[in-house]
C-alpha cells in the first residue's frame, strides 16, 4: 500500500474527549470515528489491527478444537425468558420491537440462543465434548460510555459455550480455554494475567477474567509479582490431554492474582512482601463454568452411558476483540505514539523516501516495496511529497514495529537504514539485507 493512496486521517491535535492515550492515539492515527456515544465507525487502518487481532483469536480457537459459527446480533425475548434472564439483565440490555409486536433484543450475549441451537440439534453424549464459538458485535447500553474502544456501547467479541456431560468434562474445558487464551494474548504482545474474579450477571461458581496491568485499568488487582515472570511461549499443547491442560492453568493460577470483587487480604498477606503488587488492570477476556445454570431450565439434555437424560454441564468464554487494540496501545504506546507488537502491526513494515521525486531514491524505494511483497510482507510506503519530518512523525503515530527509510546520501554509500520503533535504535546496511531482516522477524509470528 501507498501511503499517497490510502485514506489515513491523521490529526496533528488531541481531541479534548478522548481522557486515556489509547482513546487518543486511535482519534489521532486516524483509526477509529466517532458516530455517537460509544459506538465507533473503524477506519482502515484500525480495520485492519482488528482483523489481525480477529485472525489469531480463530488461530487459536481453532487449534485448541473449538467450532466457529456465526449467530445474528438479535434473539428473540422468549429465549431469555425461559432462562430467567431476561428481566434480571438490567438496563444494559437494549430492548426493541418489531413490526408484529415481538419483543427482540440486541444481544449483550449468546448463552440463550446457544443453548437453544444445541438442545435442537444434539441428544446422545456420544456427540460430546462440543465447543462453539462465534466472533460477532454486541451492543450493552452503558450508562457512560467512555475510554473509546475500552468501554464503547457496541464491540466486537468473540464467545465461545462448551457442552460437555459432567463436571469432570466441563473442568476440562475451562482449563483448555484458559490455555487457548493465554497463547492467544502472547502472540498478540500482552502480559494478559488469568485472575480469579466473579461471574456477574452470566452466573456460576468458576470463572477467572484476563487483565492487563496498565494505570487505566477500570479494575483494582492485587498480584504475586511471580506471576508476571511466567510465559507461554512456543508450547506444543494436546489440548485432548487432560493432565496437561490442567497442569498449565495450575501453573498461572497459584500465584496469587485476584481482582478486587475476590482480593482477600489475609491470603494475599501469606505471599512474600517484596512480591506483593497492587496495581491497575484491563479486562480483556474472561471465562465461566456455569454448570447447569441455562441447560436445566431450557432442557438441553442429553442420554449418557446409562441411558438416562441428564442435562449438559456448560460454560461461556469470551474475548474482548475490539476492546483488544486499546489494552494493546494502553500497554505499547510512547510520547509519539503507538509501537504495534510484530504480531496485530496494520503493516508490517514502513517505507520512507526522504527524497520523493529522486530517480534512484524513488527506484530504491520501489524496489524494497516489491521485495517485501514478494517475502509475503505488507509494507506501508511513504511516497507522498511530505518533508522526512513530518514522514517520521507519521510512521510513530501510527506505530510500524519497523522502518526503512531511504535517502539519495545512504544510497551512495549502498545503504539504507533500518530502525525498530520499540527501541529507536537504527542500523545501515544493503536494501537486500533490509529486506531479509524485516522477513527474519517475522519468520515465528
Amino acid at each position: 500500500m501507498r501511503l499517497s493512496r490510502y485514506f489515513l486521517p491523521v490529526l496533528k491535535e488531541t481531541p479534548s474527549e478522548a481522557q486515556i492515550a489509547s482513546h487518543r492515539l486511535m482519534l489521532r492515527a486516524g483509526m477509529i470515528k466517532q458516530a455517537s456515544a460509544g459506538i465507533y465507525s473503524w477506519l482502515p487502518l484500525g480495520y485492519k489491527v482488528l482483523r489481525n487481532v480477529e485472525r489469531i483469536v480463530h488461530e487459536e480457537q481453532q487449534r485448541a478444537g473449538h467450532i466457529p459459527m456465526l449467530m445474528p446480533t438479535l434473539q428473540s425475548a422468549d429465549l431469555w425468558r425461559e432462562s430467567g434472564r431476561y428481566d434480571a439483565y438490567g438496563p444494559e440490555m437494549l430492548r426493541i420491537r418489531d413490526r408484529h409486536e415481538r419483543d427482540l433484543l440486541f444481544g449483550p450475549t449468546n448463552e440463550e440462543m446457544i443453548t437453544d441451537i444445541f438442545r435442537s440439534h444434539v441428544s446422545s453424549y456420544k456427540s460430546l465434548p462440543m465447543t462453539l464459538y462465534h466472533i460477532q458485535w454486541k451492543f450493552r447500553d452503558e450508562v457512560r460510555p467512555r475510554f473509546g474502544v475500552m468501554r464503547g456501547r457496541e464491540f466486537l467479541m468473540k464467545d465461545g459455550y462448551n457442552f460437555d456431560v459432567d463436571y469432570d468434562s466441563a473442568i476440562h474445558a475451562y482449563n483448555r480455554h484458559m490455555v487457548s487464551y493465554l497463547r492467544t494474548y502472547e502472540r498478540m504482545g500482552l502480559k494478559a494475567i488469568p485472575m480469579r474474579a466473579e461471574s456477574g450477571p452470566i452466573g456460576g461458581d468458576d470463572t477467572h477474567e484476563f487483565l492487563v496491568l496498565a494505570e487505566t485499568g477500570e479494575s483494582e488487582v492485587f498480584y504475586d509479582s511471580a506471576i508476571t515472570d511466567l510465559t507461554f511461549g512456543d508450547r506444543d499443547v494436546d489440548y485432548d490431554n487432560r493432565e496437561e491442560c490442567a497442569a498449565i492453568v495450575k501453573e498461572w493460577t497459584t500465584p496469587y492474582a485476584r481482582t478486587d470483587d475476590t482480593h482477600d487480604e489475609s491470603v494475599f498477606a501469606e505471599v512474600p512482601e517484596d512480591r506483593q503488587r497492587r496495581s491497575r488492570g484491563i479486562e480483556v477476556g474472561q471465562i465461566f463454568y456455569f454448570g447447569t445454570k441455562y441447560s436445566e431450565p431450557m432442557g438441553a439434555t442429553v442420554v449418557n452411558d446409562q441411558g438416562e437424560h441428564v442435562p449438559v454441564h456448560m460454560g461461556s468464554h469470551g474475548i474482548g476483540v475490539s476492546r483488544l487494540l486499546g489494552a494493546i496501545i494502553e500497554a505499547s504506546h510512547d510520547d509519539n505514539g503507538i509501537i504495534w507488537p510484530e504480531g496485530v502491526t496494520p503493516f508490517d513494515c514502513g517505507i520512507v523516501n526522504l527524497k520523493q521525486g529522486d530517480a534512484e531514491a524513488d527506484s530504491a524505494c520501489e524496489g524494497l516495496y516489491h521485495a517485501l511483497r514478494k517475502k509475503g510482507l505488507e509494507p506501508l510506503y511513504d511516497d507522498r511529497e511530505e518533508r522526512a519530518g513530518a514522514k517520521f512523525a507519521t510512521m510513530d503515530l501510527i506505530g510500524l514495529p519497523w522502518r526503512i527509510t531511504v535517502g539519495p546520501r545512504g544510497l551512495k554509500n549502498g545503504v539504507v537504514e533500518l530502525t525498530s520503533r520499540r527501541t529507536g535504535e537504527s542500523e545501515e546496511m544493503s536494501p537486500e539485507a533490509a529486506v531479509d531482516r524485516v522477513a527474519q522477524i517475522y519468520s515465528g509470528t
